[in-house]
């Protein structure tokens, strides 16, 4: 396993075997709250994982025993002005926004607490899986502003317009069970099993073809919202970009020769 670390706070580990990276939150005397710097760094790593072909899949996790992303650096902010928040919109904005257009599927292994900014770096990801620790919410009203890392966007795309306004108006935290029978989280597994269990999935998906990895979350992606029809031109699109690729051909061929594939990867 190799390591890279970006600024003080974010650490790429690319493991040796199966194509997986891990996006690593490291800023654990602050519980991960997000920074101007660490913004910065996630941003950078985002872009680093994007243009790395032989990266398939990657799972965002933290360092922290007790929280997974505790959000915006409120500390930080009490001393801003309002120059200074303007100016630093931007970058906190393209952090998320990084994690969310990361172009290979993506997944979030979530412990302890997940609030604010660090549920929405959660839910920009694939899929989540979480522990029974887990404490997620969207308290940002509670504070004087709104999720401003997509959760206004994402949150009812996963549950619904309904559900998604009742826990953002009210700003409430939801526990681990609560949180997978609502759909705020995926998969719900043992305490302190979250990273494994993501890196398990991770590998599973990443044994997959690289070109129809990331056909699919596209198609999936840029399909939302839209209606039948449009959706299935998206699909048909994504469909095109794999069915003449070096994986599709060696897909059919490792299949009727009853073997492992050899994903040339484009």
């Amino acid at each position: 396993m190799s390591e890279e670390r970006f600024g003080e706070f974010v650490l790429v580990r690319r493991h040796e075997q199966g194509h997986v990276a891990e996006l690593v939150l490291d800023r654990p005397k602050a519980m991960n709250a997000v920074s101007t710097e660490m913004a910065r760094s996630l941003t950078g790593a985002c872009t680093a994982l994007g243009e790395d072909r032989d990266v398939r899949a990657v799972v965002l996790t933290s360092t922290h025993e007790r929280a997974f992303c505790v959000g915006a650096d409120l500390k930080e902010r009490n001393s801003f002005s309002d120059a200074d928040l303007l100016r630093q919109r931007p970058v906190t904005r393209a952090a998320y926004t990084g994690v969310l257009e990361l172009p290979v599927p993506t997944v979030a292994a979530v412990h302890g607490f997940a609030l604010g900014g660090g549920f929405e770096l959660a839910l920009a990801c694939d899929v989540i899986v979480a522990d029974r620790t887990a404490v997620v919410g969207l308290p940002e009203v509670s504070v004087g502003v709104i999720p401003g890392g997509g959760g206004t966007q994402l949150l009812p795309r996963r549950v619904g317009a309904a559900r998604a306004a009742e826990l953002i108006f009210s700003a409430r935290r939801v526990e681990a069970v609560e949180a997978g029978e609502l759909g705020l989280v995926d998969q719900l597994v043992d305490e302190g099993r979250d990273r494994e269990e993501a890196l398990t999935l991770a590998g599973r998906i990443a044994g997959n073809s690289p070109v129809g990895l990331r056909a699919a979350k596209r198609a999936l992606r840029l399909g939302q919202g839209l209606d039948l029809r449009a959706g299935l031109e998206v699909e048909d699109a994504a469909w095109r970009t794999t069915a003449f690729s070096g994986d599709r051909a060696e897909g059919v061929a490792a299949f009727n020769e009853r073997r492992k594939p050899q994903w040339p990867g484009e």
